[in-house]
């Protein structure tokens, strides 16, 4: 089984340990194909950058489809273009915000996020009311790290940690659920330390995408998650043309 997992972010050095994430919990048999979009913001930290994300992101869908993927990781908490990558895709394709708090609402009465930067607590929130989830998350809380920094402050880790110590304390959680993809390598970490689950949603979507892949079950494409219908895309557009 082939497995396409994406950061859409341009930062090489994240894809590599997004890759490793994956694949210490990818079953045998399964392949991941770690890829970085050729064009796209250097981090995702605003829905400015989430938007000009997508075209990367969708361009890393195509090519998966010729590689033959089976299915498809989208490794960025906002899961950016989720939902246009599902049109495109012949398998599942889930992002990482779903797959772990879908998974941490298996663990407990309630969990808390913790993420890179304060501005990102709306998007999370917004997507915890999309994905039902939101009696769930008991709290969003950053620690207001940049992502790119995430790989280069040596104090970050047990900024971070501590970060999941407070909130377990002030909500009351059962879980924790780390919000950014450049969080992935930290998560035994931080579950050490803390004494509670922590879910690395890289992991996490890795197995719902096997699982989904091994059961034959893909994204219905009936109405809205159809194929987009055929028409003309103009400038740097022109190569997203649907035939």
């Amino acid at each position: 089984m082939l497995l396409t997992v994406i950061n859409p972010n341009t930062t090489e050095s994240m894809t590599a340990s997004i890759g490793k994430a994956a694949a210490a919990v990818a079953a045998p048999g399964t392949t991941i194909r770690a890829v970085t979009p050729a064009m796209g913001p250097a981090s995702i930290e605003s829905h400015y950058d989430e938007a000009l994300a997508v075209p990367g992101l969708l361009a890393e869908i195509a090519a998966g489809e010729r590689a033959g993927s089976a299915g498809y990781v989208i490794a960025c908490f906002g899961d950016p273009g989720l939902e246009a990558a599902r049109e495109l895709a012949h398998g599942p394709v889930v992002g990482i915000a779903e797959a772990a708090m879908r998974t941490a609402s298996y663990l407990g009465r309630g969990f808390s996020v913790v993420t890179t930067l304060g501005r990102t607590a709306g998007r999370a929130h917004d997507l915890a009311e999309h994905y039902g989830a939101a009696r769930f998350c008991r709290g969003i809380h950053a620690c207001e790290i940049p992502v790119l920094e995430l790989e280069t402050d040596p104090a970050a880790r047990e900024r971070i940690t501590e970060e999941c110590r407070r909130a377990i304390a002030q909500d009351g959680s059962d879980a924790v659920v780390l919000g950014c993809a450049g969080m992935a390598d930290l998560c035994a970490h931080i579950a050490g330390a803390i004494g509670v689950p922590v879910v690395d949603g890289v992991a996490a979507a890795t197995k719902a995408v096997e699982s989904l892949v091994s059961l034959g079950l893909r994204t219905g494409d009936r109405g809205e998650f159809a194929r987009p219908p055929a028409k003309t895309y103009t400038g740097i557009l022109a190569d997203f043309q649907i035939h």
